[in-house]
């Protein structure tokens, strides 16, 4: 699996409150919440994000509350992947299961600039920096998760397991 796009950079300690704002909780439509994603911080973020733009941050990202809202907002969005030096471990997981992949790569986060251009191979786990015709490594996703990311989550995943023939 191959992304490319623009990154939106944010640092370190982004909770689930800040990806999205508990007052829009009450609602579950991806849609709806992909209107308010990141709005408290980075307001530009929700109208300038383009479908393939890819997300990098510091450490521990999506720490907080277990909601899985957070990373369905940013997958709506149109986020393709998430970049970081490490993840909260719930956020971690309820990303893979809802069908939006993560890296963890310290060095690409350090190095890669909010705006830059990026190439990513989840295969090989291979991030490149168009921008500053840079490569960084992440540890590759296994082929088991990489399947549960084709078929766009765990639930359908699972389907796909005990329906073969559909």
């Amino acid at each position: 699996m191959k992304f490319e796009g623009r990154i939106w950079k944010f640092g370190s300690d982004v909770d689930t409150d800040a990806i999205i704002p508990a007052r829009y909780l009450n609602q579950s439509d991806p849609k709806e919440l992909a209107k308010h994603a990141m709005e408290d911080e980075r307001p530009e973020f929700v109208k300038e994000v383009k479908p393939g733009d890819l997300l990098l941050a510091d450490k521990n990202f999506g720490c907080g509350s277990s909601r899985e809202h957070a990373p369905l907002a940013l997958k709506a969005a149109g986020i393709s992947c998430i970049i970081a030096k490490s993840f909260a471990r719930i956020f971690f997981r309820n990303s893979f299961n809802l069908g939006l992949p993560l890296l963890e790569s310290p060095e690409a986060s350090e190095v890669i600039q909010d705006g830059d251009h990026v190439r990513v191979d989840l295969t090989i786990g291979e991030i490149e920096d168009l921008t500053l015709g840079k490569k960084f490594h992440a540890t590759p996703i296994p082929p088991f998760m990489q399947e549960l990311l084709q078929d766009g989550g765990l639930i359908p995943h699972l389907r796909k397991k005990m329906n073969p023939q559909r």
